[in-house]
């Protein structure tokens, strides 16, 4: 009987759980700081971008083992993003995923440190894995540097920042958007297919599969900060209008805005079609995202 998406992800994210803790308790860091690094890393989530990864590796006929130290390293950089994103400078959230933030438990230099180690020990970990040979740990680092950085979703965090209080228009909410949540699912996805072995066709038309499930994570969460239920999402409601940023109800209308998410959702199962993955659970992921409630 095949595996259904829920099982799929369930067990991923146990033996990624394991990673990670693994991969930072094996470091000597200090107590306070490694405390704080795996104070975020244990507030979980529901590991999309690295169960994406994965299950992408396996779409194309790999072994996802060899994707685990890549993954641990994205959620790592994920990790890092969120600590940073709920600073007081930046978002300024008390709470994040049901539980305080890091700064709020810890203190915001403590949590700015977190942050920093995670991202920089992201890299280490790619480095040091004995499952990649040199020409891959190269292609994932500057992949993974890409899409992490000035180019990717730290230039998505400064034009959403740029984007507040200001009225944007589709195109420009696309492009943050695209930058901010987007290149990280993009970076998994085209990982896991490079492990697996696809194509250099294969690779582009899961890196347009990405890219719309990117921009279908985003108008996911848009909606859900109008019509979400609290205590599923794990934070207040209503955020977005309270740091006056532009989203996609707030731009299209709560209707506009689904209507667009079905268009989202149409274009990546299409690109996924003609990536000759469409008979996997990367289908079914779409749809996972598309109708989560947090």
């Amino acid at each position: 009987m095949p595996i259904t998406l829920k099982e799929y992800m369930q067990s991923k994210m146990e033996q990624l759980n394991h990673q990670l803790e693994h991969q930072l308790t094996l470091l000597q860091i200090p107590e306070r700081l490694q405390r704080s690094m795996l104070y975020s890393i244990h507030a979980g989530g529901k590991r999309i971008r690295p169960t994406l990864m994965l299950a992408t590796c396996e779409a194309f006929g790999g072994d996802s083992k060899r994707a685990f130290p890549v993954a641990c390293a994205l959620e790592m950089i994920h990790t890092y993003s969120l600590i940073h994103d709920d600073l007081p400078a930046m978002d300024d959230d008390d709470m994040r995923r049901g539980m305080p933030t890091n700064h709020k438990q810890f203190d915001e230099a403590t949590a700015i440190l977190a942050g920093d180690a995670l991202l920089t020990t992201a890299f280490y970990v790619i480095a040091n894995a004995e499952q990649l040979n040199d020409e891959e740990k190269v292609f994932l680092t500057k992949e993974l540097s890409k899409a992490s950085g000035p180019e990717g979703m730290v230039a998505g965090q400064m034009l959403d920042m740029e984007g507040e209080q200001t009225s944007l228009t589709l195109e420009q909410l696309e492009t943050i958007h695209r930058h901010k949540t987007g290149e990280l699912l993009r970076f998994a996805a085209v990982a896991g297919a490079y492990i697996g072995g696809a194509t250099l066709k294969q690779r582009k038309e899961i890196e347009t599969y990405a890219t719309y499930v990117g921009l279908l994570f985003q108008v996911q969460d848009d909606i859900l900060d109008v019509i979400g239920d609290e205590q599923a999402i794990g934070k207040p409601v209503g955020s977005d209008v309270t740091n006056e940023k532009s989203t996609y109800p707030q731009l299209l209308g709560l209707q506009g805005a689904i209507a667009q998410k079905d268009k989202y959702t149409q274009k990546a199962k299409e690109a996924l079609q003609q990536s000759g993955g469409d008979d996997t659970l990367l289908v079914e992921l779409i749809d996972y995202i598309s109708n989560r409630n947090n």
